[in-house]
């Protein structure tokens, strides 16, 4: 039975409002309605950002105790609701119900970490007196909070990437405007309810601290351009990303974007062990993620009994309805995207590249697969495939692997499969990405960890500490000491 409610209010200014205009919520996997949630127009947007800018100086004030206290209730609460949370999650994102209860578990613990670092916002003593005009003076800095931000949220985490915006924004005293994906808006609404059992009066929060509000693309640039908002925080595709940002204005802009992740197997690698590493870091959740494992880089004397093993895990996945306590592989988040990705790996065997396994698709449901001698110029291999599609190539020399890693507009992360230190060492200092992962498939995180790209992979750090810090800017205080 669906734990789905029939239909769900946008949240303006801490209050739930059911507009006229409403949004159809579709199970993914059978292609049915599934809920409806109310739309925001551009007048509700812009009472929004009203609300947060008149509630800042509340939220401002707030003691790091109610701040914590905010965020241990968020946690205790989504704790209570967490399968209800997974069945939401499985179907609005089609996410397999094990991973969406995976998603769960990280969403409390963003809350958890963000409700430590809540009290230990502060700054430093400073020494001044560097030389003998500065003689007889202190200095200090704290770290205070920006203003009101602005979050766009992605279809693929709904829950743990909206956590990783609001949770932050909450530790330090921001007020916020988020805009959460039209495919998926659930989990943020859920999170928005659970924010309302704390505002006054029946908590610490005052009415603006928060608003989340489902729109139309077309209506929501009031998100990036509006000039009270001083941070916009967006998690997306690289194409949108950088365009908003060009129309940020003088606001802060952190940017989450994609990739097309490699990981490299070394000839000294536990095969077994990287073969049920990557075969998951590939097709976790249908691939539909930014860190996800595309580029399969092996070395020649291992890349023939790799990739029979490969083949061997990949075809063995189990596919089907991501309410199945045994699916491993969902469907993707719409037919159109499946689509997508078979053009793209036509265009590749056109190309000369061999597909080795998988390839057929029906409706959103896109069968695990992998290639070999692709193109490094074809799409499946050069832009992100943001799908369950995985390339192999081989390398000769440490050297060269790194330099088809870096071969790439895209820089997020990368991972290693060797037990060399020095190698490990040197792929550190020479990939151009945001964090290397040794022994494990990028697409592995912990949601305290500074998290974020490089190139065309984005801009800024999350991670809670991360984004607080970009959430804050530093007060200096000087004192001349006078007898």
């Amino acid at each position: 039975m669906s734990t789905l409610a029939p239909r769900y209010p946008y949240w303006l200014a801490s209050e739930p409002v059911f507009a006229n205009e409403d949004l159809a919520v579709v199970d993914k996997y059978s292609g049915e309605t599934a809920t409806r949630v109310a739309m925001a127009d551009a007048a509700a947007i812009d009472a929004a950002i009203a609300a947060a800018e008149a509630a800042f100086p509340k939220m401002a004030a707030l003691a790091a105790f109610e701040r914590r206290d905010v965020l241990l209730h968020c946690a205790r609460r989504f704790a209570e609701r967490a399968e209800e949370l997974a069945q939401a999650l499985c179907v609005e994102a089609g996410k397999p119900i094990r991973d969406s209860r995976g998603e769960v578990t990280r969403l409390i613990d963003t809350f958890r970490i963000a409700a430590e670092e809540a009290t230990r916002v502060g700054g430093a003593l400073q020494t001044l007196d560097i030389s003998p005009r500065a003689k007889g003076y202190r200095g200090m800095w704290k770290r205070v909070p920006i203003g009101p931000v602005s979050f766009i949220s992605p279809f693929n985490f709904p829950l743990n990437l909206a956590a990783h915006k609001v949770a932050p924004a909450l530790a330090v005293g921001c007020p916020f405007v988020m805009k959460p994906a039209s495919a998926t808006p659930i989990g943020a609404l859920v999170i928005g309810e659970t924010l309302a059992e704390v505002t006054e009066p029946h908590g610490p929060l005052p009415k603006g601290a928060f608003s989340i509000l489902p729109c139309s693309r077309d209506g929501a640039d009031l998100f990036t351009t509006d000039e009270r908002l001083k941070l916009l925080s967006f998690t997306g595709s690289p194409d949108v990303g950088w365009a908003l940002k060009a129309k940020a204005g003088k606001k802060k802009v952190v940017l989450e974007l994609g990739g097309n992740a490699a990981v490299i197997v070394d000839e000294d690698a536990d095969l077994d062990d990287a073969v049920a590493r990557i075969v998951f870091g590939a097709f976790y959740q249908s691939g539909q993620s930014c860190i996800g494992v595309q580029r399969i880089i092996a070395h020649r004397s291992i890349y023939e009994p790799l990739k029979t093993a490969l083949i061997e895990k990949t075809a063995a996945l189990v596919s089907g309805d991501p309410k199945d306590e045994n699916t491993f592989i969902g469907p993707m988040i719409s037919a159109a995207e499946a689509q997508r990705l078979c053009t793209w790996i036509s265009e590749a065997q056109a190309g000369g590249a061999r597909l080795l396994t998988g390839g057929k698709r029906k409706g959103p449901m896109l069968e695990a697969t992998l290639l070999e001698n692709v193109d490094p110029r074809a799409k499946i291999c050069a832009e992100e495939a943001f799908g369950p599609v995985a390339v192999l190539s081989p390398f000769e020399n440490w050297d060269a692997a790194l330099a088809q890693v870096n071969d790439s507009r895209f820089g997020l992360q990368a991972g290693l499969f060797t037990r060399d230190f020095f190698k490990i060492q040197k792929a550190w200092d020479v990939l151009d990405v945001g964090g290397v992962v040794v022994n494990d498939v990028p697409s592995y995180r912990v949601d305290n960890m500074p998290y974020g790209g490089v190139k065309d992979s984005g801009l800024g750090r999350e991670g809670v500490l991360f984004a607080m810090e970009d959430m804050t800017e530093i007060r200096n205080l000087v004192i001349r000491m006078r007898d």
